[in-house]
Protein backbone atom coordinates (compact mmCIF):
# COMPACT_ATOMS: atom_id res chain seq x y z
CA UNK A 1 0.00 0.00 0.00
CA UNK A 2 1.03 3.31 -0.95
CA UNK A 3 1.40 6.37 1.60
CA UNK A 4 -1.56 8.16 -0.29
CA UNK A 5 -3.53 5.19 0.23
CA UNK A 6 -3.59 6.51 4.07
CA UNK A 7 -4.36 10.14 3.59
CA UNK A 8 -7.34 11.54 4.90
CA UNK A 9 -9.60 14.01 3.14
CA UNK A 10 -9.94 15.28 -0.52
CA UNK A 11 -7.34 13.27 -2.63
CA UNK A 12 -8.44 11.90 -6.29
CA UNK A 13 -8.36 7.84 -5.56
CA UNK A 14 -10.12 7.26 -8.61
CA UNK A 15 -7.79 9.16 -11.23
CA UNK A 16 -10.30 8.21 -14.30
CA UNK A 17 -13.83 9.22 -12.41
CA UNK A 18 -16.12 12.39 -13.09
CA UNK A 19 -14.76 14.60 -10.08
CA UNK A 20 -15.83 18.12 -8.91
CA UNK A 21 -12.87 20.36 -8.59
CA UNK A 22 -12.41 23.97 -6.78
CA UNK A 23 -8.71 25.57 -7.93
CA UNK A 24 -8.05 28.99 -6.15
CA UNK A 25 -5.72 31.77 -6.86
CA UNK A 26 -3.13 32.43 -3.92
CA UNK A 27 -5.02 34.85 -1.46
CA UNK A 28 -7.93 35.04 -2.98
CA UNK A 29 -6.62 37.31 -5.40
CA UNK A 30 -9.30 38.60 -8.37
CA UNK A 31 -6.86 37.53 -10.60
CA UNK A 32 -9.41 36.74 -12.93
CA UNK A 33 -11.65 40.10 -13.41
CA UNK A 34 -9.28 40.51 -16.22
CA UNK A 35 -10.06 39.22 -19.11
CA UNK A 36 -6.73 38.37 -20.33
CA UNK A 37 -6.40 36.00 -17.60
CA UNK A 38 -10.01 34.21 -17.95
CA UNK A 39 -9.02 33.85 -21.72
CA UNK A 40 -5.32 32.09 -20.86
CA UNK A 41 -7.80 29.84 -18.32
CA UNK A 42 -10.14 28.86 -21.56
CA UNK A 43 -7.54 28.11 -23.55
CA UNK A 44 -5.56 25.75 -21.18
CA UNK A 45 -8.60 24.12 -21.03
CA UNK A 46 -9.51 23.76 -24.81
CA UNK A 47 -5.67 22.51 -24.84
CA UNK A 48 -6.34 20.03 -22.31
CA UNK A 49 -9.74 18.71 -24.21
CA UNK A 50 -8.18 18.44 -27.40
CA UNK A 51 -4.44 16.97 -26.34
CA UNK A 52 -4.48 15.78 -22.92
CA UNK A 53 -8.19 14.22 -23.50
CA UNK A 54 -9.78 15.74 -20.65
CA UNK A 55 -13.77 15.55 -20.26
CA UNK A 56 -14.82 18.57 -19.37
CA UNK A 57 -18.64 18.52 -17.75
CA UNK A 58 -18.94 22.03 -16.24
CA UNK A 59 -17.22 25.24 -15.51
CA UNK A 60 -17.26 28.43 -13.52
CA UNK A 61 -14.63 31.32 -13.61
CA UNK A 62 -15.14 33.65 -10.78
CA UNK A 63 -12.69 36.35 -10.03
CA UNK A 64 -10.57 34.69 -8.05
CA UNK A 65 -11.17 30.88 -8.49
CA UNK A 66 -12.61 28.88 -10.31
CA UNK A 67 -14.54 25.47 -10.33
CA UNK A 68 -15.38 22.19 -12.41
CA UNK A 69 -16.78 18.84 -12.92
CA UNK A 70 -13.98 16.68 -14.98
CA UNK A 71 -12.23 13.74 -15.57
CA UNK A 72 -9.79 11.91 -17.63
CA UNK A 73 -11.14 10.17 -20.73
CA UNK A 74 -8.42 7.53 -21.44
CA UNK A 75 -6.37 5.66 -18.92
CA UNK A 76 -3.63 5.57 -21.91
CA UNK A 77 -2.88 8.69 -21.86
CA UNK A 78 -2.62 10.97 -18.50
CA UNK A 79 -4.32 10.47 -14.91
CA UNK A 80 -6.82 13.71 -14.48
CA UNK A 81 -4.21 14.70 -11.42
CA UNK A 82 -1.19 14.61 -14.58
CA UNK A 83 -3.86 17.06 -16.13
CA UNK A 84 -4.54 18.85 -13.45
CA UNK A 85 -1.04 19.19 -12.87
CA UNK A 86 -0.10 20.10 -16.64
CA UNK A 87 -3.18 23.04 -16.55
CA UNK A 88 -1.79 24.62 -13.73
CA UNK A 89 1.72 24.48 -14.48
CA UNK A 90 0.54 25.92 -18.01
CA UNK A 91 -1.84 28.52 -16.99
CA UNK A 92 0.81 29.92 -14.48
CA UNK A 93 3.71 30.11 -16.87
CA UNK A 94 0.97 32.02 -19.38
CA UNK A 95 -0.35 34.58 -16.88
CA UNK A 96 3.53 35.25 -15.00
CA UNK A 97 4.68 37.13 -18.14
CA UNK A 98 1.70 39.02 -18.70
CA UNK A 99 1.54 40.15 -14.82
CA UNK A 100 5.01 41.07 -15.01
CA UNK A 101 4.37 43.29 -18.37
CA UNK A 102 0.53 44.90 -17.57
CA UNK A 103 0.37 48.36 -16.50
CA UNK A 104 -2.12 48.05 -14.08
CA UNK A 105 -2.76 49.86 -10.81
CA UNK A 106 -2.41 46.60 -8.58
CA UNK A 107 0.71 44.85 -10.80
CA UNK A 108 3.55 45.56 -8.35
CA UNK A 109 0.89 44.24 -5.19
CA UNK A 110 0.27 40.84 -7.05
CA UNK A 111 3.80 40.29 -8.27
CA UNK A 112 4.80 40.85 -4.68
CA UNK A 113 1.78 38.32 -3.14
CA UNK A 114 2.64 35.77 -6.04
CA UNK A 115 5.94 35.90 -4.85
CA UNK A 116 5.78 35.79 -1.29
CA UNK A 117 3.37 32.78 -2.16
CA UNK A 118 6.04 31.17 -3.89
CA UNK A 119 8.43 31.40 -0.64
CA UNK A 120 5.88 29.46 1.55
CA UNK A 121 5.88 26.23 -0.66
CA UNK A 122 9.55 24.56 -0.62
CA UNK A 123 8.86 22.72 -3.78
CA UNK A 124 8.42 26.34 -5.62
CA UNK A 125 11.03 28.50 -6.99
CA UNK A 126 9.45 31.58 -7.45
CA UNK A 127 6.32 32.98 -7.96
CA UNK A 128 3.17 30.58 -6.98
CA UNK A 129 -0.05 31.51 -8.55
CA UNK A 130 -2.29 28.77 -8.13
CA UNK A 131 -2.77 27.36 -4.05
CA UNK A 132 -1.85 23.47 -3.75
CA UNK A 133 -4.82 21.88 -3.16
CA UNK A 134 -7.66 21.45 -5.82
CA UNK A 135 -10.34 20.09 -3.23
CA UNK A 136 -11.43 17.22 -5.24
CA UNK A 137 -14.86 15.00 -4.77
CA UNK A 138 -15.13 12.71 -6.63
CA UNK A 139 -19.36 12.73 -8.36
CA UNK A 140 -20.09 9.24 -6.72
CA UNK A 141 -23.82 9.50 -7.42
CA UNK A 142 -26.62 11.24 -9.73
CA UNK A 143 -27.68 13.50 -6.72
CA UNK A 144 -24.35 14.68 -5.75
CA UNK A 145 -23.10 15.14 -9.08
CA UNK A 146 -26.35 17.31 -9.38
CA UNK A 147 -25.66 19.60 -6.52
CA UNK A 148 -22.36 20.22 -7.52
CA UNK A 149 -23.21 21.43 -10.86
CA UNK A 150 -26.58 23.51 -9.52
CA UNK A 151 -23.52 25.13 -7.57
CA UNK A 152 -20.97 25.55 -10.02
CA UNK A 153 -23.84 27.63 -12.40
CA UNK A 154 -24.87 29.12 -9.50
CA UNK A 155 -21.99 30.80 -8.01
CA UNK A 156 -22.69 33.86 -10.18
CA UNK A 157 -25.58 34.36 -9.50
CA UNK A 158 -24.91 34.21 -5.31
CA UNK A 159 -22.02 36.79 -6.03
CA UNK A 160 -24.90 39.03 -7.42
CA UNK A 161 -22.56 39.38 -10.58
CA UNK A 162 -26.09 37.74 -12.68
CA UNK A 163 -29.57 37.47 -12.59
CA UNK A 164 -29.94 33.61 -14.25
CA UNK A 165 -26.47 31.18 -14.31
CA UNK A 166 -27.15 30.94 -18.30
CA UNK A 167 -26.20 35.03 -18.56
CA UNK A 168 -22.95 34.58 -16.89
CA UNK A 169 -20.47 34.10 -20.08
CA UNK A 170 -16.97 32.53 -18.28
CA UNK A 171 -20.04 29.24 -17.26
CA UNK A 172 -21.13 26.43 -18.90
CA UNK A 173 -24.96 27.46 -17.56
CA UNK A 174 -25.05 28.17 -20.92
CA UNK A 175 -24.32 24.89 -22.66
CA UNK A 176 -27.05 23.36 -20.21
CA UNK A 177 -29.85 25.85 -20.65
CA UNK A 178 -29.65 27.31 -24.11
CA UNK A 179 -27.32 24.63 -25.73
CA UNK A 180 -24.55 26.47 -26.80
CA UNK A 181 -21.47 28.80 -24.91
CA UNK A 182 -18.07 29.66 -25.19
CA UNK A 183 -16.69 26.19 -24.39
CA UNK A 184 -17.26 22.91 -25.68
CA UNK A 185 -18.65 20.75 -22.54
CA UNK A 186 -20.25 17.17 -21.95
CA UNK A 187 -23.21 17.46 -20.74
CA UNK A 188 -23.98 14.83 -18.14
Amino acid sequence: MKDTDFREGYVIRDQFATHFLTFTVCGWIDLFSRQVYRDIVLDALRFAQHNEQLILNAYVIMSNHMHMIARANDKQIKTLSDIIRDFKKFTHKQMVPVIESEMESRSSWMKHQFEYYGTKNPNNKGWQIWSNDNHPEECFSKAFTDTKLDYTHYNPVRAGIVEKPEDYLYSSASNYMLGRGIMNVELI
